[in-house]
C-alpha cells in the first residue's frame, strides 16, 4: 500500500541541483501545503456532522494514496464503497490494496463516530462496508486521538526494540477485526522476509508499467501536493521537494533497483521488527478486514509513540507473497499486507482530497 515509494539517493550533480531547486519550490508552495494539511488533520468540532467523521475517515492508510473510496448517507448511517475511478492496475491488479485501504478508512469513521455518540458498528458487504450511526454513548480514546497523527513514516527507524507486552497489544488490535498479526523481530527470520521484498522491488522496478503508473502518482512539490490533494509526496518520504519537471528528470535518473533496494535493506534492518496481516478470506470482505485490523493497529502504534511504513513488494510480487506464504507456513491463506515498525521522527504529512470529492 501506501505509499512506500522513495526518490532515491544517487546521482550526486543531479541531486544536488535538485535540493537547491526544492528548497526554493518548498518555500514557494509551503503555505498552500501546510494550510491544507492543517485544514484536513485540524480536531473534530464539538458536534461534528457527517462531512467531519467524513474528513477524519480519509486520514487512513491507503495504496499509493489514491484514496479510493467513496463515502454515502444510507438510512442508517454510511456506506464506504470503491471507487473503481482511483484503482492502480499495475501494482494492484485485483484490487487488493483497494478494498484494503476501504477498511483502513471505515475504522477511522467508526472510531470517530463513536466520539461522537454514535454506535460506529461496522459491517462488511461483498463490496463495500456500512457504519451503523445510532445514537450511543460516547466513547474517545487514544486511537480516535491518534488519528491525525499516524503517518506511513518511510525513513530510517532507530533500530530500538518494542516491549513483548506492546507487541502483544498489537496483535490483539488485529485479532479484534479476525485478522492474525505475525511479528517478526529475530534476525534470520527478518532477513528472510526482507529478501523476499527485494526481490519483489527488483521485479516491480523491472516492469515499465510499474514505473509509469507508481511515477504519475508521485507529487513533487508542495504546491502540486496541495493542488491535488493525492498521490505521494516526496517531502513525505525526506526528498526534496522539487518542481514537476525537475521532479520527473530526477527519478527517471535515480530510480533503479540497486539504489531503492539498498534503501529497503537498511530501513528494514533499522526497524523494531516487521508485522505480516493474515485476513481471513482471500476475497474482498477479507481483505476490507484486513484493512480495519491495519488501521487499528497503527493507530495503537501511534498512540504509543512508534512508526509504521509499509513493504508491500513480499505480497504485491506474485512469486514473492508464494514463497512469503510458504515461509510462514500460512497454507492457502493470502498475506495481505507487510508493515515495518520502530521509532522513528515524524516526516511531512500526506494531502487528502476534500471532503466534498469523496462524500455523495
Amino acid at each position: 500500500m501506501a505509499s512506500r515509494r522513495t526518490l532515491l539517493a544517487g546521482g550526486a550533480a543531479v541531486l544536488a541541483a535538485a535540493a537547491a531547486l526544492g528548497t526554493f519550490r518548498w518555500r514557494q508552495g509551503a503555505s498552500a501545503y501546510e494550510s491544507a494539511i492543517a485544514a484536513s488533520r485540524a480536531a473534530l468540532p464539538p458536534e461534528p456532522g457527517l462531512s467531519d467523521l467524513v474528513r477524519y475517515a480519509t486520514l487512513a492508510a491507503n495504496g499509493h494514496n489514491t484514496q479510493p473510496w467513496r463515502f454515502a448517507a444510507t438510512p442508517s448511517g454510511i456506506a464506504v464503497t470503491p471507487d473503481f475511478s482511483r484503482r492502480t492496475p499495475v501494482v494492484d491488479p485485483d484490487d487488493h490494496h483497494l478494498f484494503a485501504s476501504l477498511g483502513c478508512a471505515a475504522e477511522n469513521f467508526s472510531l470517530a463516530a463513536r466520539a461522537a455518540g454514535r454506535a460506529g458498528t461496522p459491517a462488511i458487504g461483498a463490496e463495500g462496508i456500512e457504519i451503523d450511526l445510532a445514537p450511543a454513548t460516547p466513547a474517545a480514546g487514544p486511537l480516535f486521538a491518534a488519528i491525525p497523527h499516524r503517518q506511513s513514516t518511510r525513513s530510517d527507524y532507530d533500530g530500538s526494540t518494542i516491549e513483548p507486552a506492546l507487541v502483544d497489544r498489537l496483535i490483539a488490535a488485529a485479532a479484534g477485526h479476525g485478522v492474525e498479526a505475525i511479528f517478526i523481530s529475530a534476525p534470520a527470520e527478518r532477513e528472510a522476509v526482507l529478501e523476499l521484498v527485494i526481490a519483489g522491488n527488483t521485479a516491480q522496478l523491472a516492469d515499465p508499467a510499474f514505473l509509469r503508473e507508481l511515477k504519475d502518482w508521485i507529487r513533487f512539490s508542495p504546491a502540486e501536493a496541495a493542488r491535488r490533494g493525492d498521490g505521494l509526496f516526496a517531502a513525505a518520504s525526506g526528498n526534496p521537494a522539487l518542481p514537476d519537471w525537475a521532479g520527473r528528470l530526477v527519478i527517471d535518473r535515480v530510480l533503479t533497483a540497486e539504489a531503492e533496494n539498498a534503501r529497503y535493506v537498511r530501513q528494514i534492518r533499522s526497524s523494531s521488527g516487521l508485522l505480516v496481516l493474515v485476513g481471513p478470506s482471500d476475497d474482498p470482505p477479507g481483505w476490507m478486514r484486513a484493512g480495519l485490523a491495519c488501521q487499528r493497529l497503527s493507530l495503537l502504534a501511534t498512540a504509543e509513540g512508534l512508526k509504521l511504513a509499509f513493504v508491500n513488494q513480499a505480497v504485491e510480487d506474485l512469486p514473492s507473497r508464494t514463497e512469503l506464504r510458504s515461509l510462514l507456513g500460512l497454507g492457502e491463506s493470502r498475506p495481505d499486507l507487510v508493515l515495518r515498525i520502530g521509532r522513528a521522527a515524524p516526516l511531512p504529512f500526506s494531502p487528502r482530497r476534500p471532503v466534498e470529492t469523496v462524500l455523495a
